[in-house]
């Protein structure tokens, strides 16, 4: 257990890295608009990542992924390819996720955009996977079951008539992408990993409009649910402190503080 705790100088590094992936998301929100490319998003994310921030856009290359950022639109969950020939239309609703590497240490984080003018029923969508992401931070402390956090947003999320993606999950993070311990978003009764002080890690619910089941397509990496209905993803880099957690890719405009005190 104790490699996969980080030491100050870890945090300090992942801060460092966690900002830059907390920009990225908040550079690009002007540039999704209707008939945007999502190839021409993804080239200005690459530019900001490796030329104003002189970073390594994690997923380029990672298991032969093509684009630096994954674009995820509508049906589709997660790990949507960006793509020329895929442009944004009015009305879409779409998730941007990106994944940085900054002197050695990732940090990862998505968020969901509008494209025009968005249905309130898509909105709603958004709204509940965000609000299912804030409310397990309130559950993150030193000493209590990682297994709460899936719990807080499967009973959230079925209460609001909307489904969880069980197929994916959240996990740890530093020098590597993927790291122990896996952070389900529902809740496992056999899972009795602890949170520890220094523990870093992903929370990355995928939630549906209709059922939870998604399938892959042909090019190996695009999610899409099976019956067609929307999803939305909210994700953060969390780092687990003595009384509560610190958002490590916190970004401007967040209705939820940067550091929280768990009681």
């Amino acid at each position: 257990m104790k490699n996969i705790l980080k030491n100050e100088y870890d945090i300090q590094q992942m801060r460092i890295s966690g900002k830059i992936t907390a920009n990225v998301l908040e550079m690009i929100e002007p540039y999704i608009v209707p008939n945007a490319s999502t190839e021409d998003i993804d080239k200005i994310c690459y530019y900001y990542i490796t030329q104003v921030k002189q970073a390594i856009p994690a997923c380029l290359g990672y298991k032969n992924f093509p684009k630096s950022i994954c674009i995820s639109i509508n049906d589709v969950v997660c790990h949507g390819i960006p793509n020329k020939k895929l442009l944004l239309k009015n009305g879409d609703i779409v998730n941007i996720d990106v994944s940085v590497i900054k002197n050695n240490y990732y940090t990862d984080a998505s968020k969901m955009f509008f494209v025009g003018s968005v249905s309130k029923k898509n909105k709603l969508l958004c709204k509940i996977a965000k609000k299912s992401l804030y409310l397990s931070l309130k559950c993150i402390k030193n000493k209590k079951k990682i297994n709460t956090i899936g719990k807080i947003i499967q009973q959230y999320v079925e209460k609001k008539n909307f489904s969880v993606v069980k197929e994916y999950c959240g996990h740890g993070i530093g020098k590597n992408f993927h790291e122990f311990p896996h952070i389900l978003h529902f809740y496992n009764q056999n899972d009795y990993i602890i949170m520890q002080t220094g523990m870093i890690f992903t929370i990355e619910p995928m939630v549906n409009e209709k059922a939870p089941f998604v399938h892959c397509m042909e090019d190996g990496w695009t999610v899409k649910t099976k019956d067609g209905g929307l999803s939305a993803q909210y994700e953060h880099t969390i780092l687990v402190t003595k009384h509560g957690c610190e958002i490590i890719t916190h970004q401007k405009n967040e209705k939820i503080p940067k550091i929280l005190f768990n009681t």
